[in-house]
């Protein structure tokens, strides 16, 4: 699975941005009060050669457009759109330009700390207050900036239209690229969450107040493994009549999958953005035009379907047909032309009437991919020439080799001919055909296997092709779990050169299609897989269209693995950040078990044999799937809000469309092997970091203390306050390296001592035999050579062990799910020593005191404890809770985990 997600997808197709002159990045100055509230953050403008020393005067002139970065973004990332705007305004001798300004985030790892979210948004609405007042005393003042965030930076757009004193009309166009709009990909701080929660909720309940903006989401598709493109689709009840998310491999003329960086320099696609920027101008007020219908058109013209001519607004709705061509009537049903240096116009025509009764549809194609009208139709009803005609090639659609025009005979009554003309074309090679046809001749249906049908199966079809379009329809292909591959074989009668087919992969709800191009005759291979799930009140079927050479056959087959394979791969895809709430829970079961086995038989288990007993899915996934039944009726609801209980993440998940059959089930066998191999790890981690330990040191005897001391309790106090007052993540670290170093101590002590009462004449064995025998001290009952009191002792030091690692590797987890806020924080330590707000401080207090308890502790306490027989059953509700509410907050995660802790440091006590 995770081979599929991070390696099994397209080449890159993307082209490098280049500069063609040495980019400058000018620091703009802030307000002393802006510069002094935000110390890290820094406003840039972008400029190159001649065009940077004109605007060191900030005498601005052009279109304000500020690029936002992301996660640990860089402000320079805005060089790419700053370059290729500055080439296109060449292009038109500067009657048009823009200046591109960019926010320097510190390179903040906002995607992991959601804390400076918030910071963020107020500082850009501060730049943007900044960067129009640079304009206030121009002819062509702005009243508006355009936005460009990648990644992060876009939802910290969007959360812009949350502050209470922003102004909505400050913005009017935002793009964003590769922007989890949806949720984090991993929720690691409720800091995060809220900030989502507020956005989307925003957008959603004003979207009324929205209509002027206009937005852009842009996903990098499956080469995106860090963003995956089902996030990036802006929520369904935002405005639908502005806003609009693409997938890049449906970006016309670009028709590329980019990963999460390559996006912000993917030529093609900037390329795309900067063509639609310049045909958002507004000629009168020489900024980016107000009207929200004609931006939505832009933008549909360049990121969704492109008709291989230049934007405009209001083409005319019909064209005169000059020029001393020749008039060439065709009749059959299926013609062909190729055009090659022919110094002569022709136009040919198509009488209608005698095609309406037989077919339903006609097709044309044409190769030459110039920007000029190629396709017309007229209402002459009595002449095979017509002088004025509509202009169809509106209604083009551009491909990698070819433009095309389908039309419906039904949806035009009115007319008579259509009109191919043919331009002379000196020094040009290109291929012209039409066809008519009827609609169910040309659409084949292709049954997809379901994932319940066990085992290799595949479903196969073959298109003796006479025509220029087939369409395969794709049955029962509506879902995200579904995947598989499709293999199109082409046969040619004869080797004469022919043009490339064209197979493009359509799903009609989403702009998510993929497009190949493949010579003839070859092997092409199609990957399909869904971004997001058919919504409920859709009925369309998803489409492979075959563009297809004359007089060759096509074999069309579909194979799908063994329906683990394909929950695999998209359990992977979709659900990789909640592996580690699987983890924890199935280690937090063993751990209750070993309390369990430690209560009654006075022993304390080996981890892993304890996690082949305890960790069985049948106990924690039946009642959620319970609750997430009973959800569905409002009765139960009103219960359930009643008791101020968040909703169930699987719930959430399912209305997202991003839950499937048997996912919580493979999550959790996946964390089972997971925590086995961490449990594994451990020990043979432990074992080397001991035997280096005996090489340097030769261990006292074992020692029994008290459990608070002194000295202890000062240690206590002085991590609390390193909490309270830098970073609560800061003293979990320091906390975990000292129980660490306190288990290795445990162990080589209780290997040493074992070793020394049993072996004593044996003085020549170096350090390894020590350690050799490691794990049979660990596991067995020491032999009858020694005394019943030393017995005793090493098998109490033993028992300790064992439950010192599993709680050790407990507070692992904890420490990898803090790490981020520690990294932040180690980053931001120049501007300020206490990270604030942070999302660990109170936890980090609480853990600290459990823990210098519980690391000075032995399993005799425990076992003689009022409080074990609760301490052994709650984490088996706590693993069921943490299911149920982790899985898309994972900061939970170390709340159920210290509650649990906390109950055995009690039983310490107790």
């Amino acid at each position: 699975g995770v081979r599929d997600v991070l390696f099994l997808y397209e080449e890159n197709r993307c082209s490098m941005t280049y500069m063609y002159e040495y980019p400058e990045y000018l620091k703009i100055k802030l307000p002393k009060k802006t510069a002094r509230r935000y110390p890290a953050y820094e406003l840039y403008l972008y400029g190159e050669g001649n065009y940077a020393e004109e605007n060191k005067n900030l005498l601005l002139t052009g279109i304000p457009v500020l690029f936002l970065p992301g996660n640990a973004g860089s402000y320079k990332q805005v060089r790419s759109l700053g370059s290729i705007a500055l080439r296109k305004a060449e292009d038109v001798d500067f009657k048009y330009h823009f200046n591109f300004f960019s926010v320097n985030f510190n390179e903040e790892l906002v995607a992991l700390y959601g804390g400076s979210l918030q910071r963020q948004t107020k500082f850009v609405h501060e730049c943007i207050k900044v960067i129009l007042k640079l304009y206030r005393d121009g002819e062509f003042a702005p009243s508006s900036v355009a936005i460009v965030g990648h990644s992060m930076g876009g939802l910290v757009a969007r959360a812009l239209l949350t502050l209470k004193n922003f102004k909505p009309e400050l913005i009017n166009l935002l793009i964003t690229q590769a922007t989890p709009h949806v949720a984090p990909v991993m929720p690691l701080d409720r800091y995060l969450t809220d900030f989502y929660t507020a956005v989307n909720n925003h957008w959603i309940l004003k979207a009324q107040d929205l209509r002027n903006l206009t937005t852009l989401s842009v996903a990098g598709g499956f080469r995106d493994y860090q963003v995956r493109s089902g996030l990036a689709f802006l929520p369904r009840l935002s405005q639908h009549d502005s806003a609009l998310s693409v997938v890049s491999s449906a970006v016309p003329r670009a028709w590329a999958s980019t990963d999460h960086l390559s996006i912000v320099w993917c030529k093609e696609l900037i390329l795309a953005t900067i063509r639609a920027f310049f045909d958002l101008i507004d000629e009168n007020t020489r900024q980016i035009t107000e009207d929200p219908k004609k931006r939505m058109s832009v933008l549909n013209h360049h990121f969704v379907r492109h008709p291989a001519k230049m934007f405009e607004e209001n083409p005319e709705a019909f064209t005169e047909l000059t020029g001393a061509f020749m008039w060439i009537t065709v009749k059959t049903s299926k013609w062909t032309y190729s055009v090659y240096n022919d110094s002569d116009g022709k136009y040919f025509t198509f009488p209608l009437a005698s095609h309406r009764k037989s077919y339903s549809h006609v097709y044309c194609e044409n190769s030459m991919l110039d920007t000029s009208s190629w396709i017309y139709g007229c209402m002459n009803t009595n002449s095979s020439m017509c002088l004025e005609a509509a202009d169809l090639s509106w209604r083009a659609e551009l491909l990698p080799t070819t433009k095309v025009v389908m039309l419906k005979l039904q949806d035009y009554p009115s007319l008579s001919h259509i009109v191919i003309q043919v331009p002379p074309a000196v020094g040009n090679k290109y291929a012209l055909g039409c066809e008519f046809f009827r609609e169910d001749s040309r659409t084949v249906q292709l049954p997809v296997t379901h994932l319940f049908s066990f085992g290799l199966s595949s479903s196969k079809i073959l298109l003796n092709s006479t025509g220029l379009l087939y369409n395969v329809q794709l049955q029962h292909f509506n879902q995200i779990y579904q995947a598989f591959n499709i293999y199109i074989e082409s046969h040619c009668w004869s080797l004469k050169e022919r043009k490339p087919s064209v197979y493009r992969l359509h799903i009609p709800w989403s702009h998510e299609d993929s497009i190949i191009v493949a010579k003839v005759p070859s092997l092409a291979e199609i990957s399909a897989k869904l971004h997001v799930a058919q919504p409920h009140n859709d009925s369309s079927l998803p489409e492979l269209n075959i563009y297809s050479s004359p007089d060759c056959q096509y074999e069309v087959s579909n194979t799908v693995l063994f329906c683990a394979f394909i929950l695999v791969f998209q359990i992977v895809r979709f659900h990789a950040g909640a592996f580690p709430v699987y983890i924890v829970s199935n280690i937090l079961l063993t751990y209750g078990g070993q309390l369990s086995t430690l209560r009654s038989t006075g022993q304390c288990s080996d981890f892993s044999l304890e996690l082949v007993r305890t960790a069985k899915p049948y106990k924690v996934e039946p009642l959620i799937s319970i609750v997430v039944f009973l959800q569905g009726f409002n009765w139960f609801r009103e219960i359930w809000e009643s008791l101020s209980l968040p909703e169930v993440d699987a719930a959430v998940l399912s209305s997202q469309d991003a839950w499937f059959p048997l996912v919580s089930l493979i999550l959790f066998l996946f964390g089972t092997g997971i925590a086995y191999w961490s449990g594994v790890f451990f020990s043979t981690s432990l074992r080397l970091f001991s035997s280096l330990w005996l090489t340097l040191i030769r261990p006292t005897a074992l020692q029994k203390d008290k459990l608070i001391t002194p000295r202890r309790l000062c240690g206590m106090i002085s991590l609390a306050l390193v909490s309270w007052t830098t970073c609560g993540a800061f003293a979990v670290l320091i906390i975990y390296l000292q129980y660490l170093f306190k288990l290795v101590h445990i162990f080589v002590t209780s290997v040493f001592h074992f070793q020394d009462s049993g072996h004593s004449k044996e003085t020549s064995q170096n350090s390894s035999t020590y350690t050799d025998k490691a794990q049979s001290s660990m596991d067995s009952i020491p032999n009858a050579t020694q005394s019943p009191s030393n017995s005793a002792t090493i098998a109490e030091a033993v028992n300790s062990l064992k439950m010192h690692i599993t709680i050790l590797n407990l507070f692992t987890w904890i420490v990898l799910l803090s790490l981020p806020s520690l990294i932040y924080w180690l980053k931001n330590l120049r501007y300020n020593v206490r990270l604030d707000p942070d999302p660990c401080r109170s936890t980090a207090i609480i853990l600290v005191c459990i823990l210098e308890i519980l690391m000075n502790s032995s399993t005799s306490e425990v076992k003689s404890s009022k409080l074990l027989k609760i301490a052994a059953k709650v984490p088996l509700p706590l693993s069921v809770a943490m299911l149920a509410f982790g899985r898309m907050h994972l900061y939970r995660v170390p709340y159920f985990v210290t509650f649990s802790l906390l109950l055995h440091m009690l039983c310490c006590i107790v």
